[in-house]
């Protein structure tokens, strides 16, 4: 489950590119993105193309390294990096789950946009052409520890990155679906940070 948590941490908003392919217009928002919000859909496939979860929620996001995502259906969770660690706080059972974010991340599709200028030093961009008006690209992780094994990301010529699909190692496709975005708004730093509830089990560090 944290795996597809995972996807959802760095899909922000790009510049008005019409003309621009989906690596020009991913290499601009690396340089031109430094905060960002939207809204989000998440959906988890299997191997056949069957839905087996789904979930919606805000996300929000810093540069470099801090983000909040807020899952409200059909459960509510918060995830939370702070900068140095990665929160994750279930609020059912009300659980907080606790890394070094570095650690959390790993080599994960959250590297591709966590804020490195480099960012064909961990995968392998190549355009996947256009379709339904949209212009894709796959990213390869160069690592083969990441658990994903390719990553394809969709950009229009107005909102820039509006989905995302992450190919597991296990055969499960994610998709992630952005509504509403705002770019390089003002963030409170409030919403970046993270005291996990009184009475919660906290586990990890």
């Amino acid at each position: 489950m944290m795996k597809y948590i995972f996807a959802a941490l760095m899909l922000f908003a790009f510049p008005l590119l019409a003309h621009a392919g989906a690596i020009e217009k991913l290499n601009t928002f690396i340089a031109a993105t430094h905060s960002a919000q939207a809204n989000f859909t998440q959906e988890v496939l299997d191997q056949n193309g069957k839905r087996i979860q789904s979930a919606s929620g805000v996300m929000q996001f810093q540069r470099p390294g801090k983000f909040r995502w807020t899952y409200q259906k059909p459960y509510e969770q918060i995830i939370v990096g702070d900068g140095e660690k990665f929160w994750l706080y279930d609020v059912d059972l009300n659980q907080v789950t606790v890394k070094k974010l570095d650690a959390a991340l790993g080599s994960s599709p959250a590297a591709l946009l966590s804020g490195s200028n480099e960012i064909e030093r961990g995968f392998t961009l190549t355009e996947s052409g256009s379709r339904d008006g949209l212009d894709w690209l796959q990213a390869i992780p160069r690592a083969q520890d990441s658990g994903f094994e390719k990553i394809r990301m969709a950009f229009d010529a107005q909102a820039g990155l509006v989905i995302m699909e992450l190919n597991d190692t296990f055969g499960h496709k994610t998709v992630l679906k952005f509504s509403a975005m705002q770019r390089n708004p003002k963030l409170s730093e409030r919403q970046f940070q993270f005291t996990p509830p009184k009475g919660a089990d906290v586990l990890g560090e």
